[in-house]
């Protein structure tokens, strides 16, 4: 949830992240309206209280004779008490729902605008040229014996694959390249749960807008997750954090699923857009002042992995409309994929300030042992899609890919991935 105080002082601002994120500015109004709401409620309940409690001593003290038509009053008292709290409750209620689905607001210098409004900060490497025609990363893998498209429809339907042989030891190669990585730089690993109660999918802002992207289990109401994000958020849910010693940093390692709702047509071919794949997702709590630096150091770590597995890539600021509900800004790091002549994502990273922190309740001590929301912030360090744009890249004439030297300890040495006979 966005800050109720900025809401409350600074409204325009709120009114100028939701024309950036081309979303309706009129939930701004709604809010403001809905809180001030809130609070006149609240007031006039505990007003009430008061009276009511300064009633119950004045009865307890009142002599005999007086004490029957206190006790009267004090009945209807309790009445209006009880119709005050319940105007309070409902208008709280009316003003989380309002305010809840207000997206968080965008930092300054986000482009505004939405898919294709996104500014591109960095070019890095160089792209990969061929004396002969490449194949796509589904051609390889057929001939590799590494991806098996046909048995994974035939087992669980369409955008479903197997990896095999060498495909399944190179996405483990990666994730577990990532996972080092991670550990170097101060995360403690998670494996983390792929099903998580509504509360905790509501909570990072997956049952917005994205909703219909997300697998349901109604007869348990539980959720599967498209990313560790959600457990890793969920992790340290309605606890108060202690940052005195820097940021908490969780790597955490899990399948992951997507319905991929609305992309019918759309990257039917491979291993780019499927409903089930592996992910290594970085996820911080930290203090908000620190966030920005944070980010910056998620980014770091993304394209240091890239840069070290020979792959071409650019960096681009995400345009507000194409943030999701929680980001304040994201950063994507898009790799070259050579027969497509384009540019894919293959991570990103993003900084949620303190949106989901208050929707999870999850808080740090600051100055004068006050508690306040922390901010999180989250970045993938691997992932199944890294394939793609590994084979391809690094393929040659006869089908045969060479092994990145960082890969090759975790292959056993492998220096080339040869076609099968």
């Amino acid at each position: 949830m966005i800050d109720p105080q900025l809401l409350r002082e600074n409204p325009d601002a709120v009114r100028a992240s939701q024309r950036a994120r081309r979303a309706p500015v009129e939930l701004v109004d709604e809010a403001v309206a809905a809180d001030a709401a809130r609070r006149e409620a609240i007031t006039a309940f505990e007003a009430l209280r008061a009276e009511q409690n300064a009633h119950g001593k004045r009865v307890a003290s009142a002599p005999r004779d007086e004490r029957a038509a206190l006790v009267a009053q004090a009945q209807e008292l309790s009445s209006r008490v009880k119709a005050a709290q319940l105007a309070a409750t409902e208008a709280d209620e009316s003003f989380v729902r309002i305010a809840g689905s207000i997206p968080n607001v965008v930092l300054e210098g986000v482009p505004e605008g939405g898919e294709h409004d996104f500014v591109t900060l960095r070019e890095v490497g160089e792209k990969p040229a061929f004396d002969f025609e490449p194949r796509d990363h589904l051609a390889l893998g057929e001939l590799l014996d590494a991806i098996d498209v046909p048995r994974g429809v035939k087992v669980s339907g369409s955008r479903f694959y197997f990896l095999k042989g060498v495909g399944a030891r190179l996405e483990l190669a990666i994730m577990t390249l990532a996972l080092d990585r991670a550990l170097e730089a101060g995360f403690t690993p998670l494996i983390t749960p792929t099903l998580v109660r509504p509360e905790i999918m509501s909570g990072t802002g997956f049952l917005g807008e994205h909703a219909d992207e997300v697998y349901h289990l109604p007869a348990d109401d539980l959720y599967l997750t498209g990313t560790s994000e959600v457990a890793l958020a969920g992790y340290h849910a309605d606890e108060i954090l202690d940052l005195g010693r820097g940021p908490l940093r969780y790597a955490g390692w899990s399948t992951c699923y997507r319905r991929e709702a609305g992309s019918y047509g759309r990257d039917t071919r491979g291993i780019i857009r499927v409903h089930q794949f592996q992910k290594l997702e970085m996820f911080s709590y930290v203090d908000p002042a620190e966030a920005a630096a944070e980010h910056e150091r998620l980014l770091a770590l993304q394209e240091g992995m890239l840069r070290s597995l020979g792959l071409a890539y650019r960096v681009i600021d995400t345009a507000a409309g194409d943030l999701g509900t929680s980001a304040a800004r994201k950063f994507d790091v898009e790799a070259w994929v050579p027969t497509q002549g384009a540019y894919r994502e293959l991570t990103s990273t993003s900084n949620c300030t303190t949106y989901q922190a208050r929707r999870l309740e999850i808080r740090h001590r600051g100055e004068g042992g006050r508690t306040a929301p922390v901010a999180t912030l989250n970045g993938t360090l691997a992932t199944t899609r890294w394939l793609v744009a590994l084979l391809e890249t690094h393929q040659r004439a006869d089908g045969s890919v060479a092994v990145p030297d960082v890969l090759r300890p975790y292959l056993g040495g492998l220096a080339v991935l040869e076609p099968t006979a």
